[in-house]
């Protein structure tokens, strides 16, 4: 059987625009519906759902342009595909968007079940049915969202739950295991640098050598998590380092949300180093042109030092971030007015520790679900690198090859055994001997001509895959266990469309809740 028979990964171009009311940052496009009604999203790697902007996401205050700054609107009643999912008790489609309570966003979604496809119409990118889309129109989200989590919906229990666009993907043998590799992307560097996402496999050319392997959270929704060391910046000239963190903590990586919430203390450390400050009114830490001027100057670098435990021998991995990465602007609705904002958060309690879309301009990110533990790396930086798609073997799969390898090794050895056993008899009696040779030839001309499958399946795995961090063992499959969803009141709640309203995310109390190759735009635009 021909390599190029066996499933391999997905690569999703981005759009080739930068968007967002706070960055902005490379999105992606998605088709949903039928027809195909094409929008905009940001990569969610810890979401598990598609959301989409509806039309109730932009009224006549909003201006003209709102449609087209959310990334487009999905209109449901266009869609003849769109199936309502009504499980709520009185039996509407309205539910909470619980992903990010614990940090202090509310919002609801108009629920139902349509086709996705990726990319750009006629880029020929993998489309599926029956996929669970959220109609959002509360600006918290300013765009919709692409799910890369392959954790399956529940509407009313456990028993009917609906498989996620990743786990679909993985069951119609479209992409080689649960898994995908994402960095954001970012404006600074080499003229700008579009986000990078592949699906069932990892882009080489992206990461350097060094890299950090860290099992999954016990806490299917705090899968991503990873110990933060150290963070520190370096001084003008570079010889110094300045500690930002009093003692280590574990942070949950997630690309929904573009900030860092981190400890108080820690924000405090950052204040003196870099001279922002909080601001209550608008809970966010505003620069001005004087103070982003001399911190462009300066252009210190952040280096956040990772572990993947506690222990202090544990390997660690540096990722440095500049300070353009932290050099964001902030539009409507979130500011009446632009202005730029350092991304830093105050974190009320530790389940908000959180290394937002700002932490991944500067990291790659792998993950694999099958064998439950993801890398990160630092990000390359070098121009002209060709990609390099490298495919993350299924368990199932590399258990076969390993398999067939121990029986192929059996054999052998049966075979020297046999003819060793031979030429001893052929020493005693040469009518045996004579005999035991044409049986050696027999079998040897038997063995030669091998069993079909057993060809086909080392042609098609042999030399094929690179695992993540070398030859990981076997791991518990993913538990699939669902996020729950629970029915709230009224339609899409949570909308303010009052010219200058602030929508930034509130600070919570210590009680909070925890809560292939695709081308890009056919026109080049």
């Amino acid at each position: 059987m021909n390599k190029s028979l066996a499933p391999r990964p997905i690569v999703i171009a981005a759009s080739q625009e930068f968007e967002g009311n706070d960055g902005p940052w490379s999105s992606f496009t998605l088709r949903i519906g039928t027809p195909a009604q094409t929008v905009k999203v940001f990569v969610s790697t810890a979401g598990y759902q598609t959301w989409a902007v509806v039309p109730q996401g932009c009224i006549k205050s909003d201006g003209a342009d709102c449609t087209s700054l959310r990334g487009g609107v999905l209109d449901i009643e266009k869609s003849t595909t769109w199936t309502p999912v009504t499980a709520s008790p009185n039996g509407t489609d309205t539910f909470s968007i619980g992903l990010e309570a614990r940090l202090g966003f509310s919002s609801n979604g108009k629920y139902g079940l349509d086709t996705v496809a990726l990319g750009w119409p006629g880029s020929g990118g993998p489309s599926l049915d029956h996929q669970v889309i959220a109609g959002i129109a509360a600006k918290e989200f300013y765009l919709g969202q692409f799910g890369l989590n392959p954790r399956p919906t529940n509407f009313t229990n456990f028993s009917d739950p609906v498989p996620s666009f990743l786990s679909t993907l993985k069951d119609r043998s479209m992409i080689p295991s649960l898994s995908w590799a994402y960095t954001t992307g970012n404006q600074y560097r080499l003229n700008k640098v579009l986000g990078s996402l592949t699906l069932g496999g990892y882009d080489k050319s992206k990461f350097d050598s060094g890299s950090l392997t860290i099992p999954f959270n016990e806490q299917d929704a705090r899968d991503l998590t990873v110990n933060v060391k150290t963070i520190s910046t370096t001084s003008d000239n570079g010889d110094q380092r300045t500690e930002l963190l009093a003692e280590s903590f574990a942070a949950f990586i997630d690309s929904t949300i573009p900030y860092l919430y981190l400890p108080i203390e820690s924000c405090r450390r950052f204040e003196e180093t870099f001279g922002i400050t909080w601001n209550e009114n608008v809970q966010a830490y505003l620069v001005n042109d004087s103070l982003r001027a001399s911190l462009l100057s300066r252009n210190p670098s952040v280096i956040f030092t990772l572990s993947n435990s506690t222990s202090v021998a544990s390997p660690t991995v540096d990722i440095v971030l500049p300070y353009a990465a932290f050099d964001l602007i902030a539009e409507r609705p979130l500011m009446k007015n632009t202005t730029r904002y350092f991304p830093l958060m105050r974190a009320a309690n530790e389940s908000q520790y959180t290394l937002g879309r700002t932490f991944l301009q500067e990291a790659y990110l792998i993950a694999d679900y099958e064998r439950r533990n993801f890398s990160i790396s630092q990000c390359s930086w070098k121009e002209g690198v060709q990609r390099d798609i490298i495919p993350i073997l299924s368990p199932d799969l590399d258990d076969h090859q390993k398999t067939h390898g121990l029986k192929a090794g059996a054999l052998t050895g049966i075979i020297l055994g046999s003819i060793v056993a031979m030429v001893g008899l052929a020493l005693v009696i040469f009518y045996l001997a004579r005999r035991s040779r044409r049986q050696h030839i027999f079998r040897s001309k038997a063995i030669s001509q091998g069993s079909p499958e057993t060809d086909e399946q080392e042609e098609r795995y042999n030399g094929e895959i690179m695992e993540i961090d070398g030859e990981p063992q076997r791991k518990p499959e993913l538990h699939g266990r669902p996020f729950e969803r629970y029915e709230v009141d009224g339609g899409l709640s949570g909308h303010n469309g009052a010219e200058g309203s602030s929508t930034w995310p509130q600070e919570l109390d210590a009680e909070a809740p925890k809560a292939v190759e695709l081308p890009s735009r056919p026109d080049g635009g």
